[in-house]
This record gives C-alpha cells, sequence and structure tokens, in this order.
C-alpha cells in the first residue's frame, strides 16, 4: 500500500488502547475501518458517528465465531486490503500466585486467537493474490519477564508466528507485520505497579503504526529508544539478562 484512501483495513482488538486510536486515525487518512472485538457497547463508542468506521463483535478465542466472521467481511466487502491484530489480555502476576484459568485466557486471545484468524483468512489473500497482515507482539516477547508470565509468553510465541509466516507467504504477494511496542498508555498498562519508562499516548503509537503499514519493513516498533534498549537487553548473554532480572523475595 501507499496510502489509506479507499483502502480497506479490518483491526481486531480495536474496542480501547492502541487499536482504537488506530481505527480513528486511518479513518482520517481515507481508508474503510472494520473494528472488532468482544465488546459490541465499547465498539460503538470508538465509532461513534463516524461514517468510515464499521463494527463487527466477535471472540477470536472462538475459531467457529472467527470463521464466520472472516467469511462474512469477504463476502461483504470483496477484498481486505489489511488485516491487524492487536486483540490482547494481560493480568501482570507472578507464575507461582496466577491461575490456569487467567494463563488459558490469555493464551486463546493472545496467541490462538491470531492463529484462528490467520488461518481463514490466508485462503482469501492467497486467492486475491495480495493482502497484509499484521500481527501485535510487544518488546515483552523478546526476553521473559518478571510477573510477565503468560503474556511475554504468548507475545514471544506470537513474535515467532510472524516471522515464520512472512517467511511462507511473502512470494505470494501477502505483506506481514510484527508491531512491537514500548509502553503506551492504556487499560492494559493501567494494570502495572511500576515505573512504565518513556510511555506513550496511544495515539503516538497509531501514528507510528499507520507510517510504518506503508512500509517494506518487518517489525514496527516504538519508541525508537526504549525499544533499542530492549533489543540490546534480548541479544545479552543470559548470564548478563539473569544478573539483571533475577528476584528474589
Amino acid at each position: 500500500m501507499n496510502d489509506y484512501k479507499d483502502k480497506i483495513i479490518w483491526i481486531i482488538g480495536a474496542s480501547s488502547g492502541i487499536g482504537a486510536a488506530l481505527a480513528k486515525d486511518l479513518s482520517i487518512k481515507g481508508a474503510r475501518v472494520i473494528i472488532s472485538a468482544r465488546g459490541l457497547e465499547k465498539l460503538n463508542l470508538v465509532k461513534g458517528d463516524n461514517a468510515n468506521i464499521d463494527v463487527i463483535a466477535f471472540d477470536t478465542s472462538d475459531d467457529v465465531q472467527v470463521k464466520q466472521q472472516v467469511d462474512h467481511v469477504f463476502q461483504s466487502y470483496g477484498v481486505i486490503d489489511s488485516v491487524v491484530y492487536m486483540a490482547a489480555l494481560y493480568n501482570p502476576s507472578k507464575i507461582t500466585s496466577m491461575s490456569i484459568k487467567d494463563v488459558k485466557d490469555m493464551m486463546d486471545v493472545n496467541f490462538m486467537g491470531a492463529f484462528h484468524t490467520l488461518h481463514f483468512i490466508l485462503p482469501y489473500f492467497i486467492k486475491q493474490n495480495f493482502g497484509q497482515i499484521a500481527l501485535c507482539g510487544s518488546v515483552a516477547g523478546y526476553r521473559g519477564l518478571p510477573n510477565g508470565q503468560p503474556y511475554s509468553a504468548s507475545k514471544a510465541a506470537l513474535m515467532s508466528l510472524a516471522q515464520s509466516l512472512r517467511c511462507e507467504v511473502s512470494h505470494l504477494g501477502i505483506d506481514v507485520k510484527l508491531i512491537s511496542p514500548g509502553f503506551v498508555k492504556t487499560p492494559m498498562t493501567d494494570k502495572n505497579d511500576f515505573s512504565m519508562p518513556m510511555m506513550i499516548e496511544p495515539e503516538e503509537a497509531a501514528t507510528n503504526i499507520a507510517n510504518g503499514l506503508l512500509t517494506s519493513k518487518f517489525e514496527i516498533r516504538f519508541p525508537f529508544i526504549f525499544t533499542s534498549i530492549m533489543k540490546i537487553i534480548y541479544i545479552l548473554p543470559d548470564f548478563l539478562y539473569f544478573k539483571l532480572f533475577n528476584q528474589r523475595g
């Protein structure tokens, strides 16, 4: 894509935070935007009176619902230019105190929801000979972080999925991108009880994503300085990494 005029962009996970800000930003830039999440009421609040935004509510953790809605969207709109998967759950906790249900719920939405989406969208993109898939990971997926499980694990899995997908489908004209945000002021980060350096607003994050989707690069990461620091931590030898992050008590 060279611009967003008359493009059809489907943002899954757009009821708040970055996804909601991205939907508004792309609609201003001329795109027809479809927004999805589980909560219809929140989606309607994001849409407001914006005629360039359409609402479709469903649960990405339910593969039957995903297939139904993917079929519905492609039958209704004909072609889709880009699908951006932003849906995520987050519940910070130590591994020793988290519940099995919390872990399952996070993995079902953060990873399996993305996989469900890819599974049913790819045949349509292959048939139309083009399309863009952007998966929202996190710098938390670069390394396993204290109190970040299973969120960090789900995002690491999503990063690996995006890399594998790009290797497999780029020759088919399908563009795959990985979105790697640092700290963004959202309902998710509001759950954190620690200092979050270089935090940005959702609107700034949306601008970074909107600009990045139009480029040829694989990873869209922001803010630059913070994510660069996290990249350095990612390549640290294990003994240095564990010395930095091992916790007691």
